[in-house]
């Protein structure tokens, strides 16, 4: 998916972590206020939890359909989208490489500072630590609310 030619790209990573939840608010506000086209890019884990399905495609599109409701609920808090340019991707893989990768394309890539993932009491979490290290584009780490 691509964004139209004349518009720049916010490029946001989505899950269903507080942290997503505020880098997700943030750029939708940015991608508003700049008139950019916002990307938001949902990435899974390859085993997020137990495999209920009796082979791999079951799994994964078990996974793609939960992710896809989530994120359906996720951006129904942002009804302004619809007035917004806004391509949005479920893509398998490790977050971290998957965001960065996709920052090559992008104005300004956008991270919440804790997700799924991450250890009590770390502030910066990995893949935004990552990203802020080796993303193609400047890089924003929102902190969820308090």
């Amino acid at each position: 998916m691509t964004s139209p030619p004349e518009l720049e790209t916010i490029l946001v990573g989505a899950d269903t972590s507080p942290g997503a939840a505020a880098a997700l608010s943030w750029a939708v506000a940015e991608a508003r206020l700049r008139g950019s086209h916002l990307r938001i890019v949902h990435v899974l884990p390859a085993l997020r939890h137990v495999l209920s399905g009796s082979t791999g495609d079951e799994y994964y599109g078990q996974l793609q359909a939960e992710a896809e409701t989530e994120l359906d609920a996720a951006l129904a808090a942002f009804p302004e989208l619809e007035e917004m340019s806004v391509t949005r991707e479920i893509v398998f893989g490790n977050a971290a490489e998957v965001l960065v990768d996709a920052s090559g394309g992008a104005a300004l890539l956008v991270v919440g500072s804790r997700g799924l993932g991450g250890f009590a009491g770390v502030v910066l979490g990995s893949v935004s630590a990552h990203c802020a290290h080796l993303a193609h584009c400047p890089v924003v780490i929102v902190r969820k609310e308090q």
